[in-house]
């Protein structure tokens, strides 16, 4: 498991310039890279380096040369993941990624690679990720440039031991929504209130400087700009930090949204969905959880919310807003709630038939009831 830290880089106005030009330059690099991938069609990292690598040497002789090759991994991965739908462009203020061979921590100081030879520094981390730095083993380093702040930032990537998951403890059914963040299978529910005001303050500030054009309206725009989204993220944090630190878990069970945000449901529904922050809430609770040894698997995510946890009847009918009451066998329940269950008892179903089918091939290894071996017949020319 990999846990990142950014610290604050204390750097003077020169090596400032000078980082800044590495980044001029490594842009560069990375949309030569990119380029050339779309010209060949193809993402090979060794191709590239036979092709490439000499040249940029001579266009770029002032960056080191791992740079090179770390900015090469760094742009045919994007042209990867994208499987050539657009061109991935790097801007000149864009961070960097630094392997061990362009950066060394000794102590409190940094040293990192640029076109101008190596800059030092002094770094301090938090007292709050003390465990992190000390048990776990440093492997990476990106630096990034925030534009408000004007101050450059290095990301230390930590690689921690995976702690082994728990064999004891009960198993919870997440259900994630607009209304409630979160609602668990065992009755507990979490509110986004604070996080819907927060979102509606800042959409009528938004829409209220907007119509004015003075430079104080503009101003503020500009300080209000991130804000929401760390709010947002805070939330996350703590929300999954408290799921994480419960007693007697042993897996979360969560649904699979991939792809919920893809169909046309309205205009007020789909700007509820855009600022759904669902997946930063899921990539939290995981490595949080894995950090403590609870297990955090997906369902499918089709009628959890339509289906009476108690006798199974699907109806779209039997959910009212947050109330469900179902029509057969008159069970009535909170409706996130409700989800949360057929959630869990999803998983659980799946985990038991996985179970049968396993034992049931060590019983019966042919599928006929006998566990003789099948005889083997030989191909031609098989001795």
């Amino acid at each position: 498991m990999d846990r990142t830290i950014k610290v604050k880089l204390n750097l003077s106005d020169s090596d400032v310039e000078t980082l800044k030009e590495t980044q001029r330059v490594a842009s560069e690099v990375f949309n030569d890279h990119v380029a050339w991938a779309f010209e060949n069609k193809t993402w090979s990292k060794n191709k590239a380096h036979k092709q490439l690598y000499r040249i940029e040497r001579v266009k770029f002789p002032q960056l080191p040369s791992a740079m090179v090759q770390t900015i090469r991994d760094t742009a045919l991965e994007a042209v990867k993941v994208v499987k050539f739908k657009f061109q991935p462009r790097k801007s000149v203020s864009s961070g960097i990624r630094y392997d061990k061979r362009l950066f060394r921590l000794r102590g409190q100081q940094l040293t990192l690679s640029s076109v101008k030879g190596r800059i030092k520094t002094l770094v301090s981390f938090p007292e709050w990720c003390k465990d992190v730095t000390e048990s776990g083993t440093l492997r990476a380093l990106q630096l990034t440039w925030n534009k408000s702040s004007k101050q450059f930032y290095a990301n230390f990537v930590f690689r921690l031991e995976d702690r082994s998951l728990k064999m004891e403890g009960g198993i919870i059914g997440l259900d994630r929504g607009l209304i409630n963040i979160v609602t668990t299978s065992e009755g507990m529910i979490y509110d986004a209130r604070l996080v819907r005001k927060n979102q509606r303050k800042h959409l009528f500030l938004r829409r209220k400087l907007s119509t004015k054009c003075t430079r104080s309206a503009k101003r503020l725009l500009k300080k209000l700009s991130g804000k929401e989204k760390r709010f947002s993220r805070e939330q996350n944090h703590v929300l999954s930090k408290k799921l994480a630190a419960a007693s007697g878990v042993q897996t979360y069970v969560i649904e699979d949204l991939k792809g919920i945000r893809n169909k046309r449901r309205g205009k007020h529904l789909n700007k509820l969905l855009s600022s759904w922050s669902f997946f930063q809430l899921e990539t939290f609770l995981t490595y949080k959880c894995a950090a403590q040894g609870i297990s955090v698997v997906k369902v499918d995510a089709r009628y959890t919310s339509q289906r009476c946890s108690c006798c199974g009847e699907i109806r779209k009918e039997n959910r009212s807003g947050g109330k469900y009451s179902c029509s057969k066998c008159g069970f009535k329940c909170h409706a996130d709630i409700n989800a949360a269950i057929n959630i869990r008892d999803r998983w659980v179903s799946q985990s038991s038939q996985r179970l049968n089918v396993e034992q049931g091939a060590v019983k019966h290894p042919n599928g006929d009831g006998t566990s003789q071996a099948p005889r083997f017949r030989p191909c031609a020319g098989t001795i």
